[in-house]
Order: structure tokens, then sequence, then C-alpha cells
């Protein structure tokens, strides 16, 4: 393989490690000092990385500290593309989040206690909900093109799509209240049963 060839590989990893680096630091931060007190300046310094550097990536802090979820989100639309074309898109959809579930196996205590603590800021949540609009739309998309022939408006699509998100953030905060309880694949499923009876 040339050198030209493998350079926008190891570009993507680059950034994709400069990504991480900073969505790290600004957890790191906001579980020290609270979400509210950090700054921009100062998620860039943890990370080593200058002021602009962060602008490339993210738009705020908040985004910065939300990047696992639009990661985690990312990867389940993919999922979704990747599903047989003749599945159902609910059934696609609730395999899809299963096998993400199992991707990413046992839950690590500490992310749990930084995922409470992060979830009282306002802010934050306001950010995911802007995060899923977002993975939302592109979801729409990917449904939409399973469905075209019966869906010429896109109709069903978006509101199949913004119904699971809705389902998926619903399912994420009900566990989070026990999660010492419940298991969070179960109450996703749940949840996901629940809000599909209009779609099978």
């Amino acid at each position: 393989m040339s050198t030209t060839a493998a350079e926008p590989g190891l570009r993507e990893r680059k950034k994709a490690a400069t990504r991480a680096a900073l969505h790290e630091a600004a957890v790191r931060l906001a579980m020290a000092h609270g979400a509210g007190r950090i700054t921009v300046e100062a998620v860039a310094d943890e990370a080593g990385v200058s002021r602009r550097t962060f602008s490339n990536y993210f738009a705020n802090k908040e985004e910065a500290l939300l990047h696992g979820d639009h990661r985690r989100m990312g990867a389940l639309i993919d999922m979704v593309r990747a599903r047989p074309p003749q599945e159902p898109p609910w059934a696609a959809l609730s395999v899809a989040a299963a096998e993400l579930y199992g991707r990413i196996g046992d839950l690590d205590p500490q992310w749990v206690t930084q995922t409470q603590l992060l979830r009282t800021e306002p802010a934050l949540l306001a950010q995911q909900v802007s995060t899923f609009a977002m993975l939302e739309t592109e979801l729409g998309v990917a449904l939409a093109d399973r469905i075209a022939d019966a869906d010429p408006l896109g109709m069903r699509a978006r509101l199949m799509a913004a119904t699971f998100m809705t389902a998926m953030r619903v399912a994420l905060h009900v566990w989070l209240e026990r999660p010492e309880e419940m298991s969070l694949p179960d109450v996703a499923q749940r949840a996901l049963a629940e809000a599909g009876r209009g779609f099978t």
C-alpha cells in the first residue's frame, strides 16, 4: 500500500483520537468541578490542545461532554443501515439497538455515575435533545430508503425515527434512576416495544 493511500486513514484516526481526548478531558473536569463551572479553555488545556483546535471539533463544552452519546447513536444508525433490506423497519431498529447494547457490554460503574451527574445540568439536557434531533434526521433518511414505496412523503419514516430516538432517550433516563435494579438493554427493549406498537 502506498503512503498516499494510507494517509487518509491515519488522518481520520488522529482526528478521532483528538476528539476522544477532548471528550474525556471535558468529562474529567465536569466530574471534578461540575459541568456548569468548566470552560472550553480549561478543557482544551486539560487535553493539551489549543482553544482553536477545540473549536475545530466541538461547538461548545456541552457537545464535547455528550460526544459519547453521539458516537454510540451514530454507530446505531450504521447498524440499522446494515440490516437486511427486507426486514420490517421497526424490527430493524429494535435488533440494531440490541446489537448496540451487546457491543457495549457491561457498563462501567464510573460511567454510570458520570452520566447521572451530567444529566442534572440543564444545558446538557438541552444539548442532548439537540444531538438526538440531528441523529433523528439521519435515521429518518435511513428508514425512508427502506419504505420509500409505501411512504412517498417520508412522513412515516420521520415519525418512526422520532419515536425511536425518544424511546431510547427515555429508556436511558429511566434506567439511570435505578441502574442497580435494572439492565439498560432490558429497559430499552421494553421502551421500544411500547413505542413501536403503532409501527408493527
